[in-house]
């Protein structure tokens, strides 16, 4: 069998042309177009939310009682006001009590107290058990009986006037007074506040 050696020549020719043409030229490899790998979600508290603290505005204690009548009501509306607003500060009823004689100071009101803790070193029981008796007690000592009369009274006369008093005690006061009174007429008003006032105000 003959060889046809040109034939030969010629396909082992263009073979060794076309290796030598892809070691000068590499086809860049084909990368497998593939998605990228997911993100984790991150990770979701199962724990309920924690509820946020609850704030109260900062009470104020009573101011001292001295027994002075136009304070009565206002302290112990302020007692009252105290007890329901922060009512987890007393264990018990006779701790609301002793709390409130804490500030007795000064004239009738104190001797009161000391009555009621005399009373209660004789007998081995407090006189007033509930702090009903005691808001009851309080207003049958304290309380003016014809507060309106005595308002009047004490309007028409000098004694309510500022005196030494500060600005904001002397309005207080006078307007605890006008209240009791009933005066209502604005011109009367102006008249005994500008009467009552120190001199060179």
């Amino acid at each position: 069998m003959s060889l046809n050696l040109p034939k030969i020549l010629y396909g082992v020719t263009t073979q060794l042309q076309q290796l030598t043409q892809l070691v000068a030229n590499p086809s860049p490899l084909a990368i497998p177009n593939t998605p990228p790998p997911p993100v984790p979600s991150p990770l979701v508290s199962l724990s309920p939310a924690l509820p946020a603290q609850q704030t109260r505005p900062k009470l104020s204690c009573p101011p001292d009682f001295n027994r002075k009548c136009h304070n009565s009501h206002a302290f112990l509306n302020s007692c009252s006001l105290y007890i329901r607003l922060a009512p987890e500060q007393f264990h018990d009823k006779q701790e609301k009590i002793l709390w409130a004689l804490m500030f007795f100071k000064g004239g009738r009101a104190a001797k009161w107290s000391e009555n009621m803790f005399y009373q209660e070193a004789d007998t081995g029981v407090s006189p007033i058990q509930t702090w009903g008796e005691f808001e009851q007690q309080f207003r049958l000592h304290f309380f003016l009986v014809n507060a309106e009369a005595d308002a009047i009274n004490a309007l028409e006369g000098t004694s309510y006037h500022q005196g030494n008093q500060m600005m904001d005690n002397y309005l207080d006061s006078f307007q605890a007074l006008v209240s009791n009174a009933g005066y209502m007429d604005p011109w009367t008003l102006v008249v005994k506040f500008q009467q009552g006032l120190r001199l060179g105000i």
